[in-house]
């Protein structure tokens, strides 16, 4: 009888053991790290100097002279040098009949330079990558973008692709959330993931003013990054992923049509950003940070917000809302040490980094970001991360917010921990003492910089 209950014992206790061990497994193999990213850095011969962006500009025998003034008067205030990249086609002067081996030429070499170097850099095979995402919002060849990358580095039958199209700026974000979501699935899992823009076949070359906008903006990059839940690389990640939030207000007509891809008056294709854009980051903007704040913010932040909201509540006098307006903003720097903001130009760093209450030091990196890069849509995000690494800012245990805005409309965030200090050169190496310059007066003011008073 002893005998039997001690076989018992021991049965129940394995029993209990392996449960235990089973879902300690399952949770650890839930974790997203960061293994490494690498920045697209285009040929010296892709730069756009001012110039060359006058050229371009002169070359549309459309524009009349009051649009001539309006770009120039965009590309002045851009904030952006003449150190940013755009595709050959432009380059050349082929802007308004791009060949598809333009299209082409301008993707493969994004992604196979950072593929190349992603390899090389984790000392991972492509033969071991079991999911590949590629997001190129407005360029979807065929076969896909992911089937071009299976093909070169001769991956796996049963890697997992997926190929996102018309995700826009925010579409890293997106990206991450799909594989998040797989290693849920999936243990011991490789994920790549390949972030850029086609520019080539997107030129604008109408009248529209509302399309030309981002002709001004809009310049190549692009990044490949690696992730995975192996709980044995941890030891060589960067990061970890500690949350994403994703907000897509789509449904309201105006926020889904401020920026949107259309033909103008005379059939040519353009992107339209509308004036109803700002309007709709804003809710967008909001709606994230609301869901986002009890994610990333101590308890102590928190409860201080609840009581700033129903101080507001309970007073409900013209000083108490504005006392409380005032107050009532969230602290997000209790919660974040490093913040990775969307270059889609100066005027939405700015208008960020005031609703976050963020300093010139915080919203650096991001506005360095634009004035060497330019907005290189989804990928902007990690050309900041870069620029942080690269000036040794990221140190072990600090958390970084990513967000980013894109069409439909939509505001996406996620915040990662630093798992090691971190000092990787990277795309800035080369120019990183540059930065930041004394001043970010550049040739494109110094040349053009009447306009403003014409």
């Amino acid at each position: 009888m002893d005998l039997l209950w001690t076989i018992s014992t021991i049965l129940l206790l394995c029993s209990l053991l392996s449960i235990l061990w089973k879902g300690f497994d399952r949770r650890r193999n839930r974790s997203c790290y960061l293994l490494d990213f690498v920045c697209y850095k285009p040929s010296d011969d892709r730069k756009l100097s001012s110039e060359l962006c006058s050229d371009i500009i002169v070359r549309n025998k459309r524009l009349s002279v009051p649009d001539y003034k309006f770009l120039l008067k965009v590309v002045v205030n851009s904030g952006i040098s003449e150190d940013t990249y755009g595709p050959r086609s432009i380059i050349e002067g082929r802007e308004e009949c791009p060949t598809h081996d333009d299209c082409v030429d301008e993707v493969d070499d994004c992604m196979y330079r950072t593929l190349d170097e992603l390899f090389l850099r984790t000392s991972i095979s492509p033969i071991d990558v079991d999911v590949l995402v590629v997001n190129v919002s407005m360029f979807a060849p065929s076969p896909s973008l992911t089937s071009r990358i299976v093909n070169r580095y001769r991956m796996r039958e049963d890697v997992k692709n997926f190929s996102l199209a018309g995700m826009g700026c925010s579409a890293s974000p997106i990206a991450i959330d799909l594989v998040n979501n797989i290693f849920k699935t999936r243990k011991r899992t490789l994920a790549v993931v390949v972030t850029s823009e086609s520019i080539a076949p997107n030129w604008y070359y109408g009248t529209d003013k509302s399309m030309m906008l981002g002709n001004c903006l809009f310049r190549s990059g692009g990044c490949s990054f690696m992730l995975t839940n192996d709980p044995s690389l941890k030891h060589r990640a960067k990061m970890s992923l500690k949350c994403l939030v994703r907000a897509h207000i789509g449904a309201n007509d105006d926020a889904y049509s401020c920026a949107i891809q259309k033909e103008d008056d005379e059939g040519r294709v353009g992107f339209h950003l509308s004036k109803s854009l700002p309007k709709a980051a804003v809710r967008a903007f909001a709606e994230n940070l609301q869901r986002l704040a009890p994610k990333v913010l101590p308890v102590g932040e928190l409860a201080l917000y609840v009581l700033r909201g129903f101080r507001h509540w309970l007073w409900r006098s013209k000083e108490a809302k504005t006392d409380a307006a005032t107050a009532a903003m969230v602290n997000f720097k209790s919660g974040v040490d490093h913040f990775c903001l969307h270059t889609g130009g100066a005027a939405v760093i700015d208008a960020v980094g005031r609703a976050l209450g963020l300093t010139k030091y915080d919203v650096e990196p991001a506005r360095m970001t634009l004035h060497r890069w330019g907005n290189t849509s989804a990928s902007s995000l990690w050309y900041v991360l870069g620029y942080m690494e690269a000036k040794k800012r990221l140190r072990r245990k600090d958390r970084v917010l990513m967000l980013s805005f894109g069409a439909g409309f939509k505001c996406n965030s996620c915040l990662w921990e630093v798992l090691r200090d971190l000092n990787d050169g990277g795309a800035w190496e080369d120019c990183i003492r540059a930065y930041p310059p004394q001043t970010l007066v550049n040739p494109f003011m110094e040349k053009f910089g009447w306009v403003k008073e014409a």
